[in-house]
């Protein structure tokens, strides 16, 4: 029964699958750009869905047909080789039943996005800083196994080296839908670099990580958007204190302001700050949306609460250990390194979990 409930959602999907994929046939629809974006996009999500779901549907068949050899042929040899097919086959479903199952809850819309990722040091003073550098790196390293391009928007330095804070965008497939787990507090315990005794100190660092907004998600007034420009900071040559490239915004209306220094241009710093503050406009509607999705379950994406310490990496013990799904892993310089895929993957899992919990909830009401 749960196989014909499956293939009647997907053929169910199917249908709006082929209507997608006439309106993207349609030339008419470049015309409208805002349209052409959400047709396309909504197209890519049911892709991997209609693809699982023709899989399944192919297996279910070869089933049913080796089930009907074993009932009605008389040739051994036959019905050893379908009696082998169809333990194989069932095998398989339950794991591609569960698949399905996942794909078919809505994703979050956000999920194929890029992202801004900000890493700010907390508590810990100069270590903290150095801490919120190991981080960035980590993130640098991930980036780069993952094909993504990262590029820094503004820093502000340590005194010891590591950053204070640090703001950058990530472009690439399903930035936010990976990195959205990494939101909240992350706690280091090891001895500083600034500690003469060897004694372990405990310091944290802070991470957001917010869905990029398109050019269509938000209706920016340029009315309400105060400029200021001055003199970039930091490494850069001679552009550095003699023009004033670095450019601040200020959104009036909610008090945001975002501020880019890194291009030696003026423009090129204006057009990259008014796409962070298009994004943090957009995530003070995208704040509600996660507030109300943990009201109704337990979610691992953080709902902006800074004081949620989600993770720990001790130094002493080679250990990393998120509080959130207790895992933990004894690999902690590799993991420094950019390897953390395999703690994403578990959060992922967990989070999956909870969907499909909340999902059977809802279907039995």
């Amino acid at each position: 029964m749960a196989e014909n409930t499956l293939l009647a959602k997907i053929s169910d999907l199917k249908e709006k699958y082929k209507s997608l994929q006439d309106q993207l046939a349609d030339p008419d629809l470049i015309s409208d750009m805002k349209r052409f974006v959400k047709v396309n996009k909504d197209f890519k999500e049911l892709e991997p869905i209609i693809a699982a779901g023709e899989e399944y549907r192919l297996q279910i068949e070869s089933l049913e047909i080796a089930k009907e050899i074993l009932q009605t042929e008389k040739d051994e040899d036959l019905r050893e080789m379908a009696k082998a097919e169809a333990a194989e086959i069932e095998e398989k479903i339950p794991a591609m039943e569960e698949n399905i199952k996942i794909l078919l809850i809505p994703a979050d819309p956000q999920d194929s996005k890029n992202a801004i990722l900000e890493i700010r040091g907390g508590t810990g003073g100069d270590e903290a800083a150095i801490f919120a550098g190991d981080l960035f790196r980590m993130y640098a390293k991930y980036c780069e196994k993952k094909g993504w391009k990262m590029e820094v928007t503004s820093s502000s330095e340590g005194a010891m080296g590591g950053f204070k804070e640090v703001v950058c965008k990530i472009s690439g497939e399903k930035v936010y839908g990976t990195l959205k787990y990494e939101s909240g507090v992350h706690r280091v315990q090891r001895v500083p670099q600034t500690e003469t005794q060897g004694r372990v100190h405990t310091s944290a660092s802070s991470v957001a990580v917010l869905p990029e907004a398109d050019e269509f998600d938000v209706e920016l007034n340029m009315a309400d958007v105060r400029k200021d420009t001055y003199c970039a900071s930091g490494p850069g040559g001679q552009c550095v204190n003699t023009t004033y490239s670095a450019v601040r915004l200020t959104h009036i209306p909610t008090g945001l302001v975002v501020q880019c220094q890194d291009q030696k241009s003026q423009i090129k710093n204006f057009d990259k700050a008014l796409e962070e503050l298009r994004t943090r406009l957009y995530n003070l509607e995208y704040q509600k949306y996660l507030d109300e999705i943990s009201a109704k379950r337990k979610t691992l994406v953080s709902t902006g609460d800074r004081s949620a310490k989600i993770r720990t990496y001790n130094y002493p013990q080679s250990r990393v250990t998120d509080h959130r799904i207790g895992y933990t892993m004894y690999n902690l310089p590799v993991f420094m390194d950019g390897e953390i895929q395999e703690l994403i993957d578990q959060l992922q899992i967990a989070e999956n979990a909870e969907r499909l919990k909340a999902a059977g909830e809802e279907e039995s009401k």
